[in-house]
């Protein structure tokens, strides 16, 4: 058994795949195991830091991936195809909740426990600037935050991100310039250069 983990651990996303839709339970393995955290952070950041959901949209995809894994195109990227899922699934559910836009359950979502052993001063500033930037990434319209994120958290490249949004490669950029301009504005009291 061991041997077959290696042997997966050295295959390509695309020929795990390829395993998968011939029922291989070792290459599903790996594929979640390769995806599960980055998919959990992605879909974190695009849904409102809402964990549950965040962990659903991974369970679905996953899902659909062991279901129907002949749904991927084995000549395209599997990483490419795997984030054009995804983001069709947070526009799905932007859609779902533009009918509650502007409803809160009014609870505090800041609560935390004390630690004598922490750095207070610096967790505080953390807070602070985390706080600071979720608020400037909900106010970026939708198509510069998905951008963004897919470039700056997930790591994808301006052709990936193109391939994932079926948009241009000019435009991606352009997006992602103003994004990062924007965001280095609406932060710009965290810049320690312009603090001097």
């Amino acid at each position: 058994m061991r041997l077959f983990k290696a042997q997966h651990k050295k295959m390509n996303d695309e020929a795990l795949m390829q395993a998968i839709a011939n029922g291989d339970k070792f290459a599903f393995d790996e594929i979640y195991h390769r995806y599960a955290s980055p998919l959990l952070g992605y879909f974190m950041r695009l849904l409102w830091r809402d964990r549950e959901k965040a962990e659903d949209f991974v369970h679905d995809i996953f899902a659909k991936i062991i279901n129907k894994p002949e749904s991927f195109d084995v000549t395209r990227s599997f990483k490419t195809w795997l984030y054009s899922v995804a983001n069709n699934m947070c526009k799905n559910e932007y859609k779902k909740q533009e009918v509650r836009r502007g409803t809160s359950n009014g609870l505090d979502n800041h609560f935390a426990l004390f630690d004598p052993s922490s750095n207070v001063l610096n967790e505080v500033q953390d807070m602070i600037f985390q706080e600071a930037f979720q608020k400037s990434m909900t106010d970026l319209d939708q198509k510069h935050k998905e951008v963004f994120a897919l470039r700056h958290m997930d790591g994808l490249s301006i052709k990936e991100i193109s391939e994932v949004l079926e948009t241009n490669e000019g435009t991606i950029k352009s997006r992602l310039f103003y994004a990062t301009k924007y965001l280095a504005a609406s932060l710009s009291e965290f810049n320690p250069l312009e603090n001097r």
